[in-house]
């Protein structure tokens, strides 16, 4: 009888600067990834009928069976993980709780070998139940703060993150930017550039710049910018570009008729410059090529599948807004994500922001045979460490 799939391990996003441990819930019970020590023997869990069915060594000898999938990518057998266990079993005995494991829908043999591998709920019911996490060494932390330098503008920072985790884990890594509507116009400028071309420099919430080119009609001259760059300061210096778009920018669309030449080269410009990024724009995925290593994703059609979902991006912000509205990590195994084109693959995330606001996600993407005890803290402090930048920027 299979487990329950489609649970996610929480864990609780402390203060920025911290790299504690985490606490993950999991079916209403309360599971401690403790921030010291090493794994000392197996949890017996029994919150859940499944769970109470496998004994200590049951349980035991799943945990060998899927550390040593993970370590060695080969499918294991009895005669291996009776070798290994060092629980002095004979390989049928072992052979036996193997196919226990296998009716509860923890593992499953594939058609190549007579070894057995995890199954995404065999991956669930590991990172929720078996999985030790220690904390990344002082060294380690020192050296990923060094990467995300807080004096950098907002969209460098990010972009570091992203490259960060990528290199640090060889995973893809991805970072859901700070939504638009969470951020604040401080002033605009324009800058021409060419006869039809020109730089808008915008200042947004406290120190960052952002630049943009547009396309105009005409040719504007240094006066002309500078008329328009005071008016529409004059209306929107200080609201969040949300309230610019939808509410200020409309408004001056329908008083177009009686606006001056000066009012409508404003309005034109704005339009261009403060319109609403297509949402792909607010995902960075880093490191995609190094999936390809990844035996279980070597299918050109899955490879394929999943470079389509990091081009086009929407379904990856549609999975890190599910994760940026709830609380804590969130670990999508396989199918839970909900999209085929991670059906082989695990998605972690954390959410990082200031000390007043959630501002988005970051993880990592990556083969359902990952090193998660090693994966989940490096995700985890980098959403530390980002946040921390972000409230020194502040």
């Amino acid at each position: 009888m299979p487990l329950a799939p489609g649970k996610l391990a929480r864990c609780r996003l402390a203060r920025p600067t911290s790299a504690r441990g985490c606490i993950g819930r999991h079916a209403g019970r309360v599971l401690n990834f403790p921030s010291q020590g090493a794994y000392a023997g197996v949890q017996h869990v029994s919150a859940d009928s499944n769970d109470a069915r496998l004994n200590e060594r049951a349980q035991f000898l799943f945990k060998a069976l899927v550390e040593r999938y993970i370590r060695d990518g080969q499918p294991v057998g009895s005669r291996t993980l009776s070798r290994d266990s060092a629980l002095n079993l004979s390989p049928a005995t072992v052979r036996n709780v193997m196919a226990d494991l296998e009716e509860f829908g923890l593992l499953r043999s594939p058609h190549t070998s007579a070894g057995r591998v995890p199954t995404d709920q065999g991956y669930r019911f590991f990172v929720d139940t078996l999985l030790r996490i220690e904390p990344l060494e002082g060294a380690q932390v020192a050296m990923l703060k060094e990467q995300l330098d807080p004096a950098q503008n907002r969209g460098a920072l990010m972009e570091s993150a992203s490259s960060l985790l990528s290199d640090i884990t060889h995973l893809a890594g991805v970072i859901m930017l700070p939504r638009q509507e969470q951020v604040t116009l401080r002033q605009v400028e324009f800058l021409s550039l060419s006869e039809d071309q020109v730089l808008v420099i915008l200042v947004v919430n406290e120190r960052e710049v952002q630049n943009r080119v547009i396309r105009t009609g005409r040719l504007y001259g240094p006066s002309e910018l500078q008329q328009a760059a005071n008016y529409l300061n004059s209306l929107c210096a200080g609201k969040d570009l949300k309230t610019v778009r939808d509410e200020i920018l409309a408004e001056l669309r329908d008083a177009r008729e009686s606006m001056n030449a000066m009012m409508l080269a404003a309005v034109e410009m704005a339009e261009k410059a403060l319109v609403t990024e297509p949402d792909a724009d607010e995902v960075m995925v880093a490191g995609q090529t190094n999936l390809m290593d990844a035996g279980e994703l070597g299918d050109m059609d899955k490879l394929r599948r999943l470079f389509e979902a990091f081009n086009e991006k929407r379904d990856l912000l549609h999975l890190l807004d599910q994760s940026l509205h709830a609380t804590g990590m969130q670990i999508f195994i396989g199918e839970e994500s909900g999209y085929n084109a991670l059906d082989e693959c695990s998605v972690i995330t954390a959410p990082y922001g200031s000390d007043e606001e959630v501002l988005g996600v970051l993880g990592v993407i990556g083969p359902t045979r990952m090193a998660y005890e090693r994966v989940i803290p490096m995700v985890d402090i980098t959403a530390r460490l980002l946040s921390a930048a972000v409230n020194k920027q502040h």
